[in-house]
């Protein structure tokens, strides 16, 4: 039995991600710089198109989100990202939310998930919660940004297209690049291909319309109606999204990433979801992006290099500085991020998607269900050995959550499909042993399996039997 872990203090917590950032800043600088651009195809396009038709603060979203990436670099040691809270920006975006009811929907948002991780509901929820189900919002996410990057940055693309600097010839050299990449993974890919984007971008013949002129950081006192019209739009569904990916699949992934040593102790449930409303509920009033963590940047970071909370502490400083430049020139901001290749931005987004939805393989592997079990598994760590049936109910689960989450484009529909069908299973194992104390039948269903089983595995079936094997 391992001994009792010795509670450990905020400050000394503050120096374990300090060294942690600063060794791993000295060992790998280019690796955390090209990390902390990995969940760039997530936060330009949604961030250009709400300051353009002015839902948001260019200046006020660039400086808050900036801070809260350098707060949360230092707190948690680990490239966790901040990035859009893409259910309120995708209906933003469709029905032209103003200033101030964009702020009323991050700012409910970001109350309600405080209040769930004052109460400790959070925290229960990521106990219960079964991590088939968990993988599965984990593995959908990244294949729903497959999904976007082919479907709203790469499609509408041609061979040539009317600007030679964004077309699929560039998307396929991009993707070239990466294959290139793989056996060298200290190669800052990311970095490359966004300082190829703002090359292009500074060419590009196309101009993004004016940015409405006004106060470049408002404060905001939305009226309780606006509230109201928000919460019953915008926020209602956007909080499972928060819930499931931002908070509960987010720190699960983080566990499996940077395991605890040589990793300062990966975030809680609670933790993330108090960070996340922090920052909703401060920079909202502001006119900032409502923003949140997530499974998908932490995997985009990942996948580019980053290692520790020193590669967004980066992304964080440089987003400040282009806030206090957009003080002054939101304009010229506004057209070198929009201008950015979409052929570029949607590879990126694409070995995103791919990076966070292979954490399903370890479902049945190395999940944080299986670990201080009884078998050798990755890393030395000991695993619970799972017989054949648990290992294909605990893959269906996955995949049922999947398929729900791809079908209705909705967490919320891939979570409660993957709980009922968990539930389904939990519920035949308890019908099939409070019955076979006596109930024949249920004894012969499984010595039949059984037996088809060994069949299986010698190569013979009933139609391969003799006539006097059968009789026998």
């Amino acid at each position: 039995m391992a001994p009792p872990k010795k509670p450990h203090s905020f400050l000394s917590h503050l120096r374990q991600t300090t060294r942690h950032n600063i060794y791993t800043l000295r060992t790998q600088p280019l690796a955390e710089l090209s990390g902390s651009l990995g969940d760039l195809g997530t936060l330009l396009p949604l961030m250009t198109a709400l300051t353009i038709q002015n839902s948001i603060s260019l200046p006020s979203t660039l400086l808050f989100t900036g801070v809260a990436n350098i707060l949360t670099g230092v707190g948690f040691g680990i490239p966790l990202p901040v990035q859009p809270m893409k259910a309120i920006a995708a209906v933003a975006i469709a029905r032209n939310f103003s200033l101030n009811t964009t702020a009323a929907a991050g700012i409910v948002v970001g109350a309600l998930i405080g209040i769930m991780s004052v109460t400790g509901m959070i925290s229960w929820a990521g106990k219960v919660t079964p991590v088939p189900v968990v993988k599965g919002i984990q593995m959908g996410a990244g294949l729903s940004l497959c999904l976007s990057a082919g479907s709203s940055l790469l499609a509408p693309l041609s061979w040539t297209g009317e600007w030679w600097g964004d077309n699929l010839l560039w998307a396929l050299g991009a993707a070239a690049l990466l294959l290139l990449t793989l056996p060298f993974p200290q190669l800052p890919y990311a970095l490359l291909v966004f300082t190829l984007g703002i090359i292009l971008s500074a060419f590009s013949p196309y101009h993004t319309p004016p940015v409405p002129i006004g106060p470049t950081i408002p404060v905001l006192l939305p009226p309780l109606s606006t509230f109201w019209d928000a919460a019953t739009t915008a926020s209602l569904g956007q909080l499972p999204l928060t819930l499931l990916n931002s908070v509960i699949a987010a720190a699960a992934l983080a566990s499996d990433l940077f395991p605890s040593p040589p990793h300062p102790a990966t975030p809680r449930v609670t933790s993330l979801g108090l960070s996340v409303a922090g920052m909703n509920l401060l920079g909202c009033w502001f006119g900032a992006m409502p923003v949140c963590h997530g499974s998908g940047g932490l995997a985009a970071q990942y996948r580019f290099g980053a290692r520790s909370g020193s590669s967004i502490i980066i992304l964080g400083a440089a987003k400040s500085g282009l806030g206090i430049a957009a003080l002054f020139r939101p304009g010229r901001v506004v057209r070198v991020l929009a201008g950015f290749p979409r052929g570029l931005l949607g590879v990126l987004v694409l070995a995103a998607g791919v990076e966070l939805a292979r954490v399903g393989e370890s479902v049945n592997t190395d999940a944080r269900d299986l670990r201080d079990g009884e078998s050798e598994g990755p890393a030395g760590r000991r695993l619970r050995v799972l017989d054949e049936r648990e290992r294909k109910e605990r893959w269906m689960v996955m995949l049922v959550t999947v398929a729900a989450l791809l079908a209705f484009r909705n967490d919320a529909v891939g979570f409660a499909a993957g709980l009922l069908w968990n539930w389904g299973f939990k519920a035949t194992r308890r019908m099939e042993a409070s019955s076979s104390g006596g109930s024949n039948w249920s004894w012969s269903w499984r010595k039949g399996i059984r037996a088809e089983s060994r069949m299986n595995e010698e190569g013979t079936g009933l139609l391969g039997r003799t006539s006097d094997e059968s009789a026998a």
